[in-house]
């Protein structure tokens, strides 16, 4: 058992214990399984305790508000590793979708001519959105894969893995807000009551991309094909949902555009965002539900079947 501030073992051998151990090491269930749970300089100890397969996801929920520590430190962390080798760091964040803004609205008014009012608004409200669901679901697949010694040494829930992939994308894009608020008040869109629905409307997205990049994590382990067939997917998948362009503008009827919203939740949660940011109005209540149904089948679609997988992810790494 590692003392939690020391640093040594009771042994007074050095320890190198990672991160969640050292967000754990005061719970009951690290004192259980201390004595199997592995990582360098702590000898006696050689892999992780391994979870029960038939363990319901209610569980998962509880082992994750349980280690929420683990995924706060384990968050920071995928922050500092992203920025810590970069000039401009955090400021990355902005930069990119400012580019892409300003290039999709030079082809989109200049050469193209359409007639939407203050177009950077409209494309960035829905630009944020996208690239923190395609950042998280890339992100989220390789959460496992890529920590595989510490997946390998210590116990603690691997869903706070993928849930710190997504945590950390979340802040980002909760950064990335500053410039569109900026390009709201430069381009005279008003800030509106409408508003105060985006932490709804940001809860549901982040419970389908959790729910997404769970299934996607725990798939990726025993099939690393799926990190390629994601990053293939996203440019395709960025086309079908309307964010450079409006479902209505396109001429789409009202029943088809109701079934695009349906079938592709992230093109509900665009239409969502779209609605309360650039038009101010209050979002589509019947919308807001069935993307929120969705949000919730895929968390616990993703639970599931992380919980069935998640045993056997030491032989796989």
């Amino acid at each position: 058992m590692c003392w939690r501030n020391a640093g040594v073992s009771r042994s007074g051998a050095a320890c190198a214990t990672p991160i969640c151990a050292r967000a754990a090491c005061s719970s009951r269930r690290w004192r259980r399984s201390a004595s199997i749970a592995g990582w360098p300089g702590c000898p006696g100890r050689t892999r992780p305790e391994a979870r029960p397969e038939e363990s319901c996801v209610f569980a998962s929920l509880s082992e994750i508000i349980k280690y929420r520590e683990a995924a706060r430190l384990l968050t920071l962390r995928e922050l500092q590793v992203r920025y810590s080798n970069s000039a401009l760091g955090v400021v990355w964040s902005l930069f990119h979708p400012l580019v892409l803004t300003a290039f999709f609205t030079f082809a989109f008014t200049v050469l193209l001519r359409n007639d939407i009012p203050a177009y950077p608004v409209f494309f960035l409200a829905a630009l944020l959105p996208w690239n923190f669901f395609s950042l998280s679901a890339v992100n989220a697949t390789v959460s496992i894969t890529g920590n595989s010694p510490l997946v390998n040494r210590v116990y603690f829930p691997r869903e706070v893995l993928p849930l710190a992939a997504v945590s950390a994308n979340a802040a980002n894009f909760l950064i990335a807000l500053l410039p569109l608020a900026g390009l709201m008040v430069i381009l005279g869109v008003p800030f509106r009551a409408s508003l105060a629905w985006f932490p709804v409307i940001l809860s549901v997205h982040y419970v389908f991309t959790l729910g997404l990049g769970l299934v996607l994590a725990a798939l990726n382990v025993y099939l690393r094909d799926v990190q390629q067939i994601v990053e293939a997917l996203m440019l395709p998948l960025f086309f079908l949902t309307p964010v450079i362009y409006s479902l209505a503008g396109q001429g789409v009827s009202n029943d088809l555009q109701r079934l695009a919203l349906i079938v592709n939740p992230m093109a509900g949660l665009v239409t969502l965002y779209r609605q309360i940011i650039y038009f101010g109005q209050n979002p589509d209540l019947s919308l807001l539900a069935v993307t929120a149904l969705e949000a919730l089948a895929a968390l616990l679609i993703g639970l599931a079947t992380f919980r069935r997988l998640s045993p056997h992810f030491v032989d796989e790494l």
